[in-house]
C-alpha cells in the first residue's frame, strides 16, 4: 500500500468502523445497578440525595419538599486506550492483528463504565457516599429519621440473603415511612456464583428443605468483584434511581494522529491510534443497596 492521506483516510476508516462495531455489540452490566446522568461541566453536585418525593394528603398550602443540605459531587475525569500501528505494517498491508486491537479496544470504552461501577460497588465498605457514612454502613440517618443499616457481615447463605431482604424491605424514609424497597438483584464475585445460583434456582436446599427463595432475584457475577472474592450484594433495581451514578460528560471517541508527516511517523515511524472518554462514576443512594463483607459465619 502506498502511504499517501487518501490510503491512511481509508484504514483510519476501517479502524474506526471495527471500534464502533465492537462499541456497539459489547453490552456491559452497569446499567443495571447505574443511573446514567449526562454531565455538562467538569463535575457535578447531587444536592437531591436523601430526598426523594412522596404524596401526602393535600390539606392547607402545598409543603414544599426541599433539596437536602448534603451535597454529593463527582467530578468527571479523563479517559484513553492507544496503540502503535508500524508504517511498514501499513505499506506491506498487514492490519489483520491490528484490527483485533482496534475491536478489543472498542470493547474496552464499552466496559470501561462496568469497571468504575463495579469497582465502587466493592469499595462501598470504606467509601463515604452523600451522608459522609460509608456507602455500605450501620448508621446512616437522614433527616429526622430513623438510624439504619444496609450493611452485614455474613457469608452467603439462603438465610444471610434472607436477613438482607427483609432488612433492606423494613428500610424508613426520613418521615418514617416505609420506602417500599423490593431487592431484585443479587451481585456477587466470580467464587460465590454457586453459592448464588443454588439460592436462586435451586429448588431445594442443601438440608432437603424447599426453596422458598427460587428466583426471588436474578443473579448477576462480575468479574470486576473478583478482588473481594467473599463479599456480595443485594440491590433494588426497580426504582428510578439507581444506587450508583455513571457520569458521562463525552462519549467515546475514536481518534487519530496519523498524517505522513506527524511527528510520530518522522521520528519512530508509527502511526498512533485510540480513544478517549470523559465520565466518571459515584454513589447514589444506598438505602438502594445491601453490602455484606462475607466474612462471618
Amino acid at each position: 500500500m502506498i502511504i499517501n492521506q487518501t490510503n491512511l483516510q481509508a484504514v483510519y476508516r476501517g479502524f474506526r468502523v471495527l471500534f464502533l462495531e465492537a462499541l456497539a455489540a459489547t453490552q456491559p452490566k452497569w446499567p443495571q445497578i447505574a443511573t446514567l446522568i449526562p454531565s455538562s461541566t467538569s463535575q457535578e453536585e447531587y444536592r437531591w440525595l436523601g430526598r426523594l418525593p412522596r404524596m401526602r394528603e393535600w390539606v392547607g398550602e402545598r409543603v414544599v419538599q426541599n433539596l437536602s443540605n448534603a451535597g454529593f459531587t463527582i467530578k468527571n475525569r479523563d479517559w484513553e486506550a492507544t496503540i502503535e500501528v508500524d508504517r511498514n505494517d501499513i505499506e506491506d498491508d498487514t492490519l489483520g492483528l491490528y484490527s483485533s486491537l482496534i475491536q478489543a479496544m472498542g470493547q474496552a470504552a464499552a466496559t470501561h463504565p462496568d469497571e468504575l461501577v463495579f469497582g465502587l460497588l466493592a469499595a462501598g465498605f470504606t467509601n463515604p457516599c452523600y451522608d459522609g457514612q460509608y456507602f455500605f454502613d450501620t448508621d446512616h440517618k437522614d433527616g429526622d429519621g430513623p438510624v439504619q443499616s444496609n450493611r452485614g457481615d455474613k457469608v452467603l447463605t439462603a438465610q444471610s440473603y434472607a436477613d438482607a431482604r427483609a432488612q433492606m424491605m423494613s428500610l424508613l424514609d426520613e418521615r418514617g415511612n416505609p420506602m417500599q424497597i423490593m431487592p431484585d438483584l443479587l451481585i456477587v464475585p466470580p467464587q460465590l456464583e454457586k453459592a448464588g445460583l443454588e439460592i436462586l434456582q435451586a429448588d431445594r436446599l442443601a438440608n432437603g428443605a424447599t426453596n422458598i427463595y427460587r428466583n426471588s432475584a436474578q443473579l448477576l457475577v462480575s468479574p470486576y468483584l473478583a478482588s473481594s472474592p467473599t463479599a456480595w450484594y443485594l440491590v433494588d433495581t426497580s426504582k428510578p434511581i439507581k444506587p450508583l451514578i455513571f457520569q458521562r460528560r463525552r462519549d467515546p471517541q475514536f481518534v487519530a494522529k496519523d498524517r505522513p508527516d506527524d511527528d510520530t511517523v518522522f521520528m519512530r515511524k508509527k502511526f498512533i491510534y485510540g480513544t478517549d472518554s470523559r465520565d466518571n462514576a459515584g454513589y447514589g443512594l444506598w438505602q438502594l443497596a445491601f453490602g455484606s463483607t462475607g466474612t462471618v459465619a
